[in-house]
């Protein structure tokens, strides 16, 4: 099957076309400020590149954060945009999961992906990998850094593969509490479309999947920067 995935989410914006799991092209354009402006320009590029039209694809999939507000909003809408107008169906992934799947080939029993969300605060979520894809083990959340590892604290004797900004930037708390920590490659750390695609086609496969663009909908786990600071949140 055909899948074009994007990513906004963070200050990378991604597009990729894949053939079921087999990335056929990826473009990306690292600069978060300006995705409302790029995004349908490298999405016209690499589709004329691959020589296809939207109607030639058999699945939308986008990124629902968390991440960037206004980054994840341009992402979802674009592909609700084009269910409506093609009637291709669209499935959702959150960029902690599809930080898992950046580390599939390193066949990790459990990974836990981290985002930093500043002042000690982090997004988080845990999976299990079973055959090819990631199950979650807890609802993702977000939590300071100390509550989490709390949080997750019963897999503390477990392998846990950590990927995601927020595992570099506080994997030497992590490695004094989860005794079998590993920290993932550095280029596995980065959110793209690629992984998001991967994700897209299991989430396909075992049918979540919507053909309702109204389902599908920005992912939010804490309040934004401006709802934050009116009512005097760190």
């Amino acid at each position: 099957m055909k899948i074009l995935s994007l990513d906004t989410s963070s200050n990378i914006c991604s597009v990729c076309i894949l053939e079921d799991t087999n990335v056929v092209l990826e473009k990306h354009i690292e600069d978060e400020k300006t995705h409302s402006q790029k995004l349908m320009p490298l999405i016209d590029e690499i589709l004329s590149e691959a020589k296809l039209n939207l109607s030639d694809f058999d699945l939308f999939v986008c990124c629902t954060g968390p991440g960037s507000f206004t980054g994840v909003r341009i992402g979802v809408s674009t592909v609700k945009a084009f269910h409506d107008v093609t009637d291709i169906p669209i499935a959702s992934v959150s960029s902690l999961e599809s930080l898992a799947y950046n580390t599939i080939q390193d066949n990790p029993p459990f990974v836990c992906s981290i985002l930093d969300a500043k002042n000690d605060n982090v997004y988080y979520g845990i999976f299990e990998k079973k055959e090819n894809t990631f199950v979650p083990l807890e609802e993702l959340g977000a939590k300071n850094i100390n509550d989490m590892i709390s949080i997750l604290e019963t897999y503390h004797s477990s392998p846990i593969l950590f990927v995601g900004d927020g595992a570099k930037k506080y994997f030497s708390l992590l490695a004094q509490s989860f005794q079998n920590a590993t920290l993932a490659e550095d280029n596995h750390h980065k959110q793209s479309s690629i992984s998001i695609g991967k994700a897209g086609f299991y989430h396909y496969k075992r049918g979540d999947f919507s053909t309702d663009s109204n389902a599908i909908s920005p992912l939010y786990l804490r309040k934004s920067q401006a709802e934050r600071a009116l009512e005097g949140e760190k």
